[in-house]
């Protein structure tokens, strides 16, 4: 079937949070419904959690459907040859009006052997944070599984983890295994491997409207911690209208391109881009037509789509896979 592809804008997925706000409508334009909105899965093939594409003639068709049509022009050559049709990144926006729980996530040998799924290596991009917000990110200093455990035990393991103040344009990569927390006040853009395996730690003793608390999984977890101390915070350029590197990892690649004015855009047809607009405003034209998009968008532009120019005044990030 022949597609005349086009930059594909989708519905996002709302999720309902224990620790959740209003800010992503707000800030992000969407439409919740609940006053814990904690997240938005803006492009996602998690059973369950399928996208569907919310603007031009592919829309009302889900991700996968139009990954079947033509999964080559779509995911890129090489993408293709790898993942066969699988989507391998899920894109998210989190409010946290709260603080997350204390979690980790599996690497790749564990997530297939106990779940039959991805790990999820991750990167977030602070796009708003109140005063004095934070985030906990891994272990002040190395520690072993009987410390971690006593600590937990006595409800005192925030004594051996390292909190990070945080500013809007910080970027932390998150490696499998690393224990952390987004702290009360803060938006991300968040940028994984397509998984939704998480191994809860400890949620603050915190319980819902009907008095439960949630799923801790203290034993799946005993091993999956990379108990070393790690290095998350990334530094990067931010010169105009230019890709500045910031992530290169097996898993994605990820640039950060403040927009003010035009930018052509030549690329091979090995993998798909998918550009976040975390400020402002800008088009995509592509053949000659041109698409807009605002803060708060996540846009897929088909790896079959090689030349296109960008246009207006907006921070964005540009992920693709190496």
């Amino acid at each position: 079937m022949a597609i005349d592809w086009y930059p594909l804008l989708f519905s996002p997925i709302l999720k309902d949070r224990i620790w959740g706000g209003t800010k992503l409508s707000s800030l992000l334009h969407k439409d919740i419904v609940s006053l814990t909105t904690g997240e938005s899965w803006e492009i996602s093939t998690v059973p369950g959690d399928i996208s569907v594409v919310e603007n031009g003639k592919l829309a009302g068709k889900s991700l996968e459907e139009i990954l079947d049509m033509d999964p080559e022009a779509l995911l890129g050559k090489k993408v293709y040859a790898t993942f066969g049709t699988a989507f391998p990144l899920l894109f998210k926006f989190l409010d946290a009006k709260e603080d997350l729980s204390i979690q980790l996530h599996p690497n790749d040998e564990l997530a297939r052997i106990r779940h039959n799924s991805f790990g999820k290596t991750e990167m977030w991009y602070v796009m708003q944070a109140d005063p004095d917000s934070r985030i906990i990110v891994g272990f002040e200093k190395e520690a072993s599984p009987e410390e971690y455990l006593y600590h937990l035990e006595h409800k005192t393991l925030t004594k051996i983890l390292k909190e990070i103040k945080v500013a809007p344009g910080d970027v932390f990569f998150l490696e499998t295994g690393t224990i952390h927390a987004i702290g009360a006040g803060i938006v991300i853009a968040e940028i994984q491997q397509t998984s939704d395996i998480t191994y809860r730690v400890y949620d603050w003793d915190r319980v819902d409207a009907e008095g439960k608390s949630r799923e801790l999984h203290i034993d799946l977890a005993l091993d999956a911690i990379d108990y070393t101390v790690s290095n998350t915070k990334c530094e990067y350029s931010k010169i105009v209208n230019t890709a500045n590197p910031v992530i290169d990892c097996p898993y994605f690649t990820t640039n950060f391109i403040p927009l003010d004015g035009a930018l052509d855009f030549q690329k091979t047809a090995d993998s798909f881009t998918v550009l976040v607009c975390t400020e402002g405003t800008f088009s995509i034209r592509t053949h000659g037509m041109i698409t807009a998009f605002q803060k708060g968008d996540t846009v897929l532009i088909p790896a079959v789509i090689t030349d296109f120019q960008l246009s207006g005044s907006a921070s964005l990030l540009e992920i693709f896979i190496s």
